[in-house]
């Protein structure tokens, strides 16, 4: 293309009304190559390559300043394509978190008063989201001995990503309306309590040594990998880890006979313990693994239901 083209020429070919190429010229950011005896502006090639890109920069957000910068060298493509990504990627996680919000009021029918609450819960920082699950915590093991079992009890802890998915920002808002909730709290820290108590007395009158704790998080964590992923109670594996368990119970009990330790778990009945655990956090392990971005947990196999049909099967 070495011929001059006419402004209507050049309108075809990049797709530009005749009025933004003039608005163009105008504004100093692509001139034409010259002009026609009559007066009529013309451009070469140079100049339409230039009034594309143009079109383009413009098409991704780009200001004038910006693309008059570009054309005239002092920026480079990469500098202004660095900075526009930063802007779309900041406004789109703006929109995730009006699209969460908006979802969020659908689902409750919220009034208008909890419309606010929504959106705080939806836009807090780091900081805010980790003391709120903090105090959760802190609230619902108080008075409770639990660091022994810390790396056990860490994937029920909801970490949202720095760049959260839809969903994910759903279930965050979800979450955090529960965890605030007074009567939920209470009624966790009274499920973990009377779950905690008795082996808090155990500890005392028998303390367990450091080893021994080591094998039963270690055991209980993989119980609930293998319950989560399906693993059968009378495969390989189940049985592998039903022996440690039969045989951590019986050392700490001090008894002797395997089988009839083996028989006194078996003969347990985790059922009702659960059921209720179910009922109470099952909606929080599964908000909770939607955040994580983890598998979501098997409805009524926890590692103690796991371990327990495990040792069943062993005899």
């Amino acid at each position: 293309m070495d011929e001059w083209l006419s402004i209507g020429d050049v309108a075809r070919r990049t797709g530009l009304s005749v009025s933004a190429i003039r608005f163009y010229a105008d504004e100093g950011i692509v001139a034409p190559a010259g002009y026609t005896g009559a007066g009529y502006r013309c451009y070469d090639a140079r100049g339409v390559a230039a009034l594309e890109l143009v079109r383009t920069l413009r098409d991704l957000g780009a200001g004038l300043d910006e693309i008059r910068r570009l054309l005239a060298d002092e920026i480079t493509v990469r500098d202004l394509a660095t900075a526009h990504l930063a802007l779309v990627e900041r406004q789109m996680g703006q929109l995730r978190t009006r699209r969460a919000v908006l979802r969020a009021v659908v689902r409750q029918d919220s009034e208008a008063g909890q419309v606010s609450l929504v959106h705080r819960l939806a836009s807090m920082s780091d900081d805010d989201r980790e003391q709120l699950v903090e105090e959760f915590w802190t609230e619902v093991t108080a008075g409770l001995d639990l660091r022994e079992f810390v790396d056990y009890l860490r994937p029920w802890r909801p970490r949202l990503p720095e760049d959260p998915t839809g969903e994910q920002l759903d279930a965050w808002i979800e979450l955090a309306d529960m965890v605030r909730d007074a009567g939920f709290r209470d009624a966790v820290r009274q499920y973990f309590g009377a779950t905690f108590a008795g082996a808090a007395d155990r500890e005392r009158e028998d303390p367990a040594t450091e080893a021994e704790v080591a094998e039963q998080v270690e055991i209980l964590a993989q119980a609930r990998a293998a319950s989560e992923a399906g693993v059968p109670v009378d495969s390989r594996e189940a049985r592998r880890l039903a022996t440690r368990w039969v045989a951590l119970a019986a050392s700490r009990g001090g008894e002797r006979d395997l089988t009839e330790v083996r028989r006194q778990i078996a003969a347990a009945d985790p059922e009702p313990q659960v059921s209720r655990h179910v009922a109470l956090l099952g909606r929080y392990h599964s908000l909770t693994a939607t955040i994580n971005g983890t598998p979501q947990p098997v409805g009524h196999a926890p590692a103690s239901t796991w371990l327990h049909a495990a040792v069943a099967a062993l005899s």
